[in-house]
């Protein structure tokens, strides 16, 4: 059996870095950067302490602001050489705490790589830095007839180099995949200078599957300077299916039966009563207020195929006792359906002081048996939660409400966030679909993988960072604070990163 001594210690989670000799980094830094694209006054460092999630935040010694590959390799360089840990950061928008910066180190930002390279539409391909946001994609492409499948939530503001570390999804991965199914190319630079390449525009490439591992690292393995996506025809119609229950187990049933009958719908989102209200107060989007839970479910392709496979999917809904089911009309209609379910997390904000935003997974069989417990999880610690749901991969995305400012109520935030990812493993699922591991789960971590498990995954690390110094304290747990976990878990109480500024 593979131990956590097999890792070599300086590739652990609880490196020490304090003995970092600031002045002589922002030196080194300084003389390879210009002069816009260095920070390090905490005026200027503040707006960088966190990311979407914001539970946790942590000032970093230095930004740098790089305008050219030339300069990141040689930031990296100087990293490397001085033992620097590096945080790559894009948009900002990651909800696990995954582009927190290390106090010791340099937050590295991608913002300035913000251009589309080409647009191919033969091979119905586009290439784009890291940080060119996910919609400006499909806006460059639209002139063409295509589009980028994967649709966050966030698209509007999110990166698609963000979207690579997290191997983000959307509302229609369902049909279109994953970002890890929607990329041909990376091109990127390890944390030594050397500029790589992984994947290519052939279907196939010789050798392993490196381009699959990078979707999903976090920025723990190489800093991404460029991607080519694959691009999707747009189809010729696409309509939208609203059913609303009178019982959320049935809804969750229902996502259930509308893949058991052999329908892959373009999208199948779920959401509950409280998140049909917060978002129908905010954009106006017809959800009927009087249902436990709604269903949007999506068609698209040709009229023929759209017709055939609504009308498929109305009999399963009717079968699995909707109340209501409504078909949008024209495009406009459809884009409202949309808007509600896209603008749920601003909604949170809008009724709540706070909200924690878990992101577990879960087999789609399980979804109403999930949604009971977190009504039960709701009433023992005294918070609110809307739920809004990728119904169709069993994705789920519970907003906790709570207001930091009362005493105690982080705390039971958090305790359940963690209860609702722990009951996530226990029905066969993980504790995370899209918004990684960051630092939000990393004592989950422990709970979905044993000791030769992330012993492995700290082997794949070493091997890309052998010094452990790309986005440390990330994703994977050590022995030691998985042993530290169970004490917790036991106590319960104890704060899950106490070496953090929380809020």
């Amino acid at each position: 059996m593979t131990t956590m001594t097999d890792v070599p210690a300086n590739a652990a989670r609880d490196a020490d870095f304090s003995a970092v000799d600031r002045a002589a980094v922002l030196a080194a830094l300084a003389a390879v950067l210009p002069a816009h694209g260095l920070m390090h006054e905490e005026e200027d460092l503040r707006p960088y302490e966190c990311d979407g999630l914001s539970i946790y935040r942590q000032v970093p010694l230095a930004v740098a602001l790089p305008d050219t590959e030339a300069q990141v390799v040689e930031v990296l360089r100087i990293c490397q050489t001085m033992g620097v840990p590096v945080v790559a950061r894009g948009s900002g928008t990651g909800l696990s705490g995954g582009a927190l910066p290390h106090a010791h180190g340099v937050l590295l930002s991608l913002a300035r790589f913000n251009r589309i390279v080409t647009v191919d539409p033969r091979s119905r391909t586009a290439t784009v830095q890291p940080g060119v946001r996910n919609l400006a994609i499909s806006e460059a492409a639209a002139v063409h007839g295509l589009y980028y499948a994967p649709d966050p939530s966030s698209q509007i503001a999110c990166s698609i180099g963000g979207n690579v570390a997290e191997n983000a999804g959307g509302v229609h991965c369902l049909k279109y995949g994953l970002t890890v199914h929607n990329v041909l190319r990376v091109r990127a630079v390890t944390i030594e200078g050397d500029i790589v390449e992984f994947g290519g525009l052939g279907l196939d490439a010789p050798g392993y599957d490196v381009l699959a591992l990078l979707h999903g690292s976090e920025g723990m393995l190489a800093v991404i300077t460029e991607i080519t996506v694959k691009l999707t025809p747009k189809p010729l119609l696409a309509q939208c299916v609203l059913a609303a229950f009178d019982d959320v187990i049935k809804a969750g049933d229902a996502v259930a039966a509308v893949i058991a009958a052999g329908i892959i719908p373009a999208g199948l989102e779920m959401m509950d009563q409280p998140a049909t209200a917060a978002v129908e107060e905010f954009v106006h989007a017809g959800y009927p207020l009087d249902a436990k839970a709604i269903l949007l479910c999506e068609s698209d392709g040709t009229p023929e195929e759209v017709a055939e496979e609504v009308a498929r999917v109305r009999q399963v809904l009717e079968a699995s006792g909707a109340t209501e089911i409504r078909v949008s009309r024209d495009e406009g209609e459809r884009l409202v359906f949309w808007a509600g379910r896209k603008a749920a997390f601003p909604a949170a904000g809008r009724i709540s002081a706070d909200y924690y935003c878990m992101d577990g997974t879960i087999p789609r069989k399980r979804l109403g048996e999930m949604l009971q417990a977190i009504a039960d999880m709701e009433t023992r610690y005294g918070l609110r939660c809307m739920n809004v749901f990728h119904a169709g991969d069993g994705n789920l995305h519970p907003l906790i409400l709570f207001d930091a400012n009362v005493p105690g109520e982080l705390e039971r935030a958090e305790h359940f966030g963690s209860e609702i990812l722990e009951l996530s493993v226990a029905l066969g699922g993980t504790v995370t679909g899209e918004h990684g591991v960051g630092v939000e789960k990393i004592n989950q971590m422990c709970v979905q993988f044993n000791e030769a498990e992330r012993a492995t995954f700290f082997r794949v690390k070493a091997a890309f960072d052998p010094k452990g110094l790309l986005n440390p304290g990330k994703a994977i747990p050590t022995l030691n604070r998985c042993a530290e976990f169970g004490h917790m878990h036991v106590h319960q109480g104890q704060l899950a990163h106490p070496e953090l500024e929380r809020f």
